[in-house]
């Protein structure tokens, strides 16, 4: 199952070890650039394994000094070492033996950051997908699950902290200046789990008691000073065992539970078994230094990570194929908990923009690929918005087709059938056909087909039968190596409104299956009849987003403003004014690309400013009613030959419409002359600032002066509203002295903290405009400006690239050519950033012609390139000829 460079991984080629690994016990030796690993392995040959078979371990830079096989030291003719590849020969055939390997690494010069590295004096590792191997020889897969012994030993003063997974079995001094600690983790599991921390932390710790009554043991640590930051994420994690427990019944099940933030970290976090290691952007928090969706954000990877226990850690992948089955199920139970400690509704919005935004340009785009790949060429790079967040959906889709009761029962039955296992799709699949006895054969092909589904809809009304007809055609469009695809089972919730406002209640349903609010399309074409419906109705179709699909439904602007306005599902209402505002936005990208005059809807405006209006709503709801779709959401909805600086024009022009149209309520609502009142990072009054924030926009665009955003970089009292007013100026007067000088004044604040930092790097970074690039590359100068933290990287280099289209996408290519040499520089210290960095091109066969171009000559450059990791020779050759 090894990734290398040039070789293809076939799911079809699985088949098991010919060892059963059933104890490995570890010696570290801590040293920055000599430390040794000692590794013990208790093995046997697998029933079935031919007698002949060969022990083949996984490395990667390695440097072996020792060989044992039961003890003694290995004749040099059983083994070989070679292209990262450790083979044994002449093994026992049935009893168990132990092989031990001695390596020496250096975590000092690992900028990699997977395996073992050292960062700012921690010691820390990271072995999701493959990093272990670059520990010592091992079967580097997820289906080889053992239980772990652990013995550090380290200098007292510069470690004082030894960490590992499971429970602490002691520790104590270890000749001079040293000391040891041992730890044993009784779950078996697999090697990608593996976590080792040592250094000099501070703790915040605290107690939960789990479900029958045992006392767990709570431990984040941080940088010494930072503990007061850590203990929202401590309240998040007691939060989210409470819940898995209540709605999964899923208890904790060490006498420990511990998490470890770092600053240099490839990832946002990692789920390692008793012994989570995150990224510290999603610990640290205080209302000072840490927005709203910070402390969102917190709360989600926090859960996220504790979930993992049993969705990932007890139940693990047999396969990397099987990577959905851990992210995407555990991205669902983050949602659904993230749902019920805020909105669900405003949750469910925030969900389906990050879903449209990233994971939909992907399946429409080179690097698509179905939710369960069956291959690839570095699994690193299927780390994806299609793995994970439609991962999670294909999740909920069961959910909505089974219903709760059922959904819960098969959930049980997998925890039961499948506890200790490393699992396959299919076992998660029939778990829910056994615990339901529904079929869902066809259901799986979202785990198989690539593509987001087009479902074309038509519809009729019968006055004088009272019957209402729905026709509705299904297509999903070729992607990479798949040309032809079967129907799918897409569940469509849906409701039908009558003029009144209220809902119609069918008398007689006939076609296509319906149960409840539920619509099965399962063919390429079906049609429903609703009889006894007594006016023609106004049908709001995926309710709740249902099923990730894209609609093309021709509703009457009428229509969907009496949706936006009286639907039950916030959800819908909100979709319902986007289906309203997107075609305006279209048009006005059109207009402005022509040169012609750009005309705004004045449906749009009068709906989204009632809305916005109404007190009855949640603030939450109406922020985000107010936050027209992206420039993104645009060119994908044009889906070729796009031109981002017309993009941009046409939807300046409307929000400059809708703004000056709302000015009274926009300046009641931004209300800067608000009493004061403690900040809270609770819903409600995330809510409210988010609302205060959006309007506050509205003004500053109406009024066209830095006044009012300066007025609030002033008098903010927290980071939420200090960043708002602060990109707000950055974004709309970047010459300003007004702009400059909140620039300058929260830099000099803030120069010591690195996460806040990052949040003026990316400001300045998103700032639109050709003289976007200019900026970026001036700040790159910075002397804060790090490029061995992956945190800095992504704020300035990749917030460019990903979230700035007009400066990116400079129609002379020079943002192109730009990203092409920091991904060329990059890479040899860093593959994974630089591959995940590189996927902001994705979309660049969409541009228009002079764009297309010189991104393909940058791409063409990238490929050229010397010394390609496989990570990012992977992602340019798949974007060259996908």
């Amino acid at each position: 199952m090894r990734t290398e460079s040039g070789r293809i991984v076939h799911l079809a080629d699985y088949r098991p070890t010919d060892f059963v690994l059933e104890r490995v016990d570890l010696t570290f030796e801590l040293d920055p650039t000599e430390t040794k690993c000692t590794s013990r392995m208790l093995l046997h040959r697998r029933d079935g394994a031919a007698p002949d078979a060969p022990l083949v371990l996984d490395g990667d830079e390695l440097t072996m000094s020792a060989l044992l096989f039961d003890g003694m030291p290995m004749d040099a003719e059983r083994f070989t070492e070679e292209n990262d590849v450790l083979t044994i020969r002449d093994l026992p055939e049935t009893d168990s033996f132990e092989i031990t390997v001695e390596t020496v690494i250096n975590p000092e010069a690992n900028t990699q950051l997977m395996g073992l590295y050292r960062t700012n004096g921690i010691y820390c590792t990271q072995c999701e997908a493959e990093g272990f191997r670059r520990i010592t020889y091992f079967y580097d897969r997820p289906d080889v699950l053992c239980v772990y012994t652990v013995n550090i030993i380290a200098d007292r003063q510069s470690c004082p902290l030894l960490l590992s997974n499971g429970n602490f079995l002691g520790g104590a001094g270890y000749g001079e200046g040293k000391h040891f600690a041992a730890w044993f983790d009784p779950h078996p599991k697999p090697s990608y789990l593996f976590a080792l921390v040592a250094g000099d932390l501070g703790v915040v710790e605290d107690t939960f008691t789990t479900m029958s009554g045992r006392e767990v043991a709570l431990k984040i640590y941080v940088e010494h000073g930072k503990e007061p930051r850590a203990t929202y994420a401590m309240d998040a994690l007691k939060r989210s065992m409470k819940w898995d427990e209540e709605v999964f019944g899923r208890e904790y099940d060490l006498d420990i539970f511990m998490v470890v933030a770092v600053s240099d970290f490839n990832m946002g976090a990692m789920e390692n078994k008793g012994l989570n290691v995150f990224n510290d952007k999603y610990v640290l928090a205080d209302p000072e230094t840490a927005t709203d969706a910070d402390y969102a954000n917190i709360e989600a990877i926090i859960a996220h990570e504790y979930f993992h226990n049993w969705t990932g850690n007890r139940i693990t992948c047999r396969d990397w194929f099987q990577l959905c089955l851990k992210e995407g199920l555990t991205v669902y139970r983050d949602h659904e908990f993230s749902a019920d400690q805020r909105s669900r509704a405003v949750k469910r919005i925030a969900e389906v923009r990050h879903l449209k935004s990233e994971q939909f340009p992907e399946d429409a785009g080179p690097l698509a690929h179905p939710v369960r790949p069956t291959k690839y060429r570095e699994i690193n790079n299927f780390y994806t918005t299609t793995v994970y967040e439609k991962g999670a959906e294909v999740t909920r889709m069961i959910a909505t087709i089974l219903g709760p009761d059922l959904f819960k029962a098969g959930m049980d039955l997998y925890f039961e059938r499948h506890d200790g296992d490393a699992a396959t799709v299919e076992d998660f699949v029939k778990c829910f056909e056994d615990a339901s006895g529904r079929d869902l054969t066809q259901f799986s092909l979202w785990y198989h087909q690539a593509g987001t589904p087009l479902v074309s809809v038509s519809s009729s009304y019968d006055q004088a039968n009272a019957a209402f007809t729905l026709s509705l055609e299904q297509i999903v469009p070729p992607t990479p190596g798949q040309a032809a695809k079967d129907p799918m089972h897409i569940p469509l919730c849906f409701g039908l409104l009558l003029p009144d406002g209220t809902e119609a209640r069918p008398t007689s349903i006939s076609g296509a299956e319906v149960a409840g609010d539920v619509l099965h399309l399962t063919e390429r074409s079906q049609t429903v009849t609703f009889g006894g419906v007594p006016a023609r109705p106004v049908v709001t179709l995926n309710r709740g987003f249902s099923a990730p699909v894209n609609l093309h439904f021709e509703q009457a602007p009428a229509d969907l403003a009496h949706i936006a306005r009286h639907d039950p599902d916030l959800f819908a209402r909100w979709q319902a004014l986007n289906d309203i505002a997107l075609p305006s936005l279209v048009e006005a990208a059109r207009s402005a690309r022509s040169g012609a005059d750009i005309a705004v809807n004045s449906l749009l405006t009068d709906t989204l400013i009632a809305i916005a209006g109404d007190e009855t709503l949640e603030p939450a709801f109406r922020a985000q009613v107010l936050a027209l779709p992206s420039e993104s959401d645009i060119a994908r909805e044009l889906g070729s030959n796009n031109d981002p600086d017309a993009i941009r024009v046409g939807r300046e022009a409307v929000l400059a419409f809708v703004a000056g149209e709302g000015a009274s309520l926009f300046a009641s609502l931004s209300d800067l002359h608000r009493t004061k009142v403690s900040f809270t990072p609770d819903a409600d009054s995330a809510g409210r600032r988010a609302l205060r924030n959006a309007a506050l926009a509205y003004l500053t665009i109406a009024e066209d002066r830095p006044a009012q955003a300066a007025q609030a970089s002033a008098a903010a009292d927290n980071m939420t509203d200090l960043s708002a007013a602060l990109t707000l100026l950055a974004h709309r007067f970047p010459e300003a002295p007004e702009t400059q000088a909140a620039l300058e004044t929260f830099r000099a604040r803030f120069a010591e903290n690195a996460l806040v930092l990052d949040k003026w790097f990316a400001i300045q970074a998103t700032i639109p405009g050709e003289a976007a690039l200019g900026r970026v590359q001036h700040l790159m100068q910075s002397p804060h400006f790090n490029a061995s933290n992956p945190n800095r990287v992504r704020a300035l280099v990749g917030t460019f690239a990903f979230s700035n289209p007009t400066g990116f996408n400079r129609a002379d290519g020079e943002g192109y050519r730009f990203l092409a040499s920091q991904i060329l520089e990059i890479d040899p210290k860093n593959p994974q950033l630089a591959a995940r960095i590189l996927t902001s091109m994705r979309s660049w066969r969409s541009l228009e012609a002079v764009r297309r171009e010189h991104a393909l000559n940058a791409l063409r450059r990238i490929a050229a390139g010397e010394k390609l990791s496989a990570d990012v020779s992977d992602i340019v050759e798949r974007m060259l000829n996908g």
